[in-house]
């Protein structure tokens, strides 16, 4: 099993910057690619980034691209995700995940992570 533990949020005004932290510990070999998604209430949660195990290929949501950044610190089995320029439509919940698998790649599928941080609240004022 892995555990994935999510820190940073909290309330920012619009335009402001936020950087998210995820801790895995557990069984961190079985992980490959991680991602981060997010969640409003009533809605499905939906892709905001994802990295591959070497950090070398990064995927985002159009929503965000240009103005958040996925990194990782395979060393500390720590990824980030720092988010610029924040907007009000950015506030929701905000998971952390892992693949399983060597070779699998950055994701936008939730059904393609094996493993889920309980998440940090993220709220953009206006």
């Amino acid at each position: 099993q892995v555990q994935l533990v999510e820190s940073g949020g909290g309330l920012v005004q619009a335009g402001g910057s936020l950087r998210l932290s995820c801790a895995a510990s557990g069984r961190t070999l079985s992980m490959s690619a991680m991602g981060w998604f997010r969640q409003t209430p009533g809605k499905e949660r939906e892709f905001v980034a994802a990295i591959s195990w070497s950090g070398d290929v990064t995927s985002f949501a159009d929503s965000v691209k240009a103005r958040f950044i996925i990194s990782r610190e395979n060393a500390n089995n720590v990824i980030h995700l720092q988010m610029n320029n924040l907007k009000p439509e950015d506030t929701a919940r905000y998971y952390c995940a892992a693949r399983t698998g060597g070779l699998a790649s950055p994701s936008d599928r939730i059904d393609h992570y094996a493993y889920w941080g309980q998440g940090t609240q993220v709220t953009v004022s206006s």
